[in-house]
């Protein structure tokens, strides 16, 4: 049988994995001797003869050193290599499993004895021994699932030959379907996730049965998908390792936020027992809506000299996420502006831009600018992507003001020639003099008086005048208007 080996202490192990119609398999087992004798110091060792529950001939262990051996020689006693039994079995019990012999009871009656798990220890009389014959006995059926392998130890009583320790091995039977580990399984994965590249997200189900034959392991398979849109195949799993990851490129959060898949897990290779699970994957939004605004033309007049006063309000929509960085907007000026007078902010809404001035318009400057803003995403857009551009016209309006006053304080008591305030004034005519009309009001009651005074220094067409104190006064105050 090519399926099995035997190694040189008559283990026999699986050369590949084994599926058992059966509760057992049978075959034939060859073993030879050299035919030499083997002697240990301190008297002669024999070995003990097992023989099969299947009543075979009892099988003779080589007791020379050189050449094939069925037991080998431990400080603690022969031991034999271990036989296994299958679990589950349904008797009759108390069921034969071997007959330990030792190459005395020709020669004198022996009393055999077993002590170990399931013999005298937990869990207790699980194998039992006949005194006279050695015949092991199995009195229940075994668990694998519960203990997998017991050792017990033989012992002699009619003469001093050391024990002989017993392996005895539980074979597995594919009594456990696979379970899942929670349910369902919950997984994230963005909209735009590439095709074959995203493992988002692992399903797991654990087999109680040995899993180191297909009856413990599990192999994983996608039933369902719901919705079974835009293609019924969206998500991909792995056989073995449970990861599941995008298999077509299509997902669209807006149209299908959500996909359940209904999984199976199967031992025996996806045919023995199996168990169903839900994995619900939500699709998480990526910035494939990029914001638009409502109106692209704004006219509006803002009056002249205002700080902080609002311009305008620019209501834009996203189709994106509500709440996430691929839905909230911003704002820049991209022309229009050169002198730096305006600025735009995000709205508390995060779907507006706010216009407001910075500095003072002048109308007697610039009486209209026209503004270019454009609104982005706080998220770069997963492609290239247009941007909405609005065009604001800013009117400015003329405001009627009063004639600025320039303040300037003297002690009442400065003497005569002393320097109040020097003016400068600009003419775009060459080396010509520029007089300066001073009208000084002392008194609301007094008529306006008014003087000359010429300029005091000449440099090319900018021109300067200081005015000086004349005579003392006696008010705490006057006005003066200079033309």
């Amino acid at each position: 049988d090519k399926r099995f080996d035997v190694n040189m202490d008559g283990t026999v192990t699986l050369k590949r994995p084994l599926t058992l119609h059966e509760a057992y398999e049978v075959f034939s087992v060859h073993a030879w001797d050299a035919n030499v004798s083997h002697t240990a110091p301190g008297g002669e060792q024999r070995p003990p003869v097992i023989e099969s529950p299947l009543n075979h001939p009892p099988l003779a262990f080589a007791r020379s050193s050189a050449g094939l051996k069925r037991a080998k020689r431990a400080k603690r006693g022969w031991v034999i290599p271990p036989f296994h039994v299958p679990e589950n079995s349904r008797g009759s019990f108390p069921m034969k499993l071997v007959q330990i012999k030792s190459d005395f009871a020709k020669e004198t009656e022996m009393v055999y004895s077993i002590t170990g798990e399931g013999a005298d220890q937990d869990p207790k009389g699980i194998f039992t021994v006949e005194r006279l014959s050695g015949n092991l006995f199995v009195t229940q059926p075994l668990d694998r699932e519960k203990k997998a392998s017991y050792r017990v130890r033989s012992f002699k009583a009619s003469i001093a030959e050391s024990p002989m320790e017993i392996l005895i091995n539980v074979i597995d039977q594919n009594d456990n379907k696979p379970v899942f580990t929670q349910y369902p399984f919950n997984g994230h994965v963005h909209e735009a996730a590439g095709k074959g590249t995203c493992i988002f997200m692992t399903v797991t189900a654990t087999d109680a049965d040995d899993p180191e034959t297909y009856n413990g392991i599990v192999n994983y398979a996608i039933v369902s998908q719901e919705p079974p849109f835009p293609k019924s195949n969206m998500f991909d799993i792995n056989i073995l390792s449970g990861t599941i990851r995008v298999r077509e490129p299509d997902m669209d959060r807006e149209q299908w936020p959500r996909y359940t898949l209904l999984i199976v897990a199967a031992d025996m290779e996806g045919k023995g027992s199996s168990t169903t699970g839900t994995a619900v994957i939500t699709i998480t939004d990526s910035n494939d809506n990029p914001p638009q605004f409502e109106q692209t033309s704004h006219v509006v007049s803002v009056p002249e000299n205002k700080v902080g006063h609002v311009v305008a309000k620019l209501a834009v929509s996203d189709g994106d996420e509500v709440g996430s960085p691929a839905w909230s907007t911003k704002y820049r000026i991209i022309s229009g502006d050169k002198g730096g007078f305006f600025n735009v902010s995000t709205g508390p809404s995060q779907l507006e831009g706010i216009i407001t001035t910075v500095k003072p318009l002048d109308f007697e400057k610039t009486k209209q600018y026209v503004l270019s803003v454009i609104v982005e995403n706080d998220d770069p857009f997963i492609s290239s992507f247009p941007t909405s551009t609005a065009t604001v016209t800013v009117n400015v309006e003329y405001v009627k003001e009063p004639p600025k006053v320039k303040v300037i304080s003297k002690p009442k008591d400065s003497t005569v020639d002393t320097e109040l305030v020097t003016y400068t004034a600009t003419d775009d005519s060459y080396f010509l003099f520029v007089f300066f009309s001073v009208h000084c009001i002392f008194d609301k009651n007094k008529p306006l008086q008014s003087g000359f005074v010429g300029t005091m220094m000449l440099i090319i067409n900018f021109f300067f005048c200081s005015f000086v104190l004349l005579k003392t006064v006696q008010l705490t105050a006057f006005y003066c208007k200079i033309t």
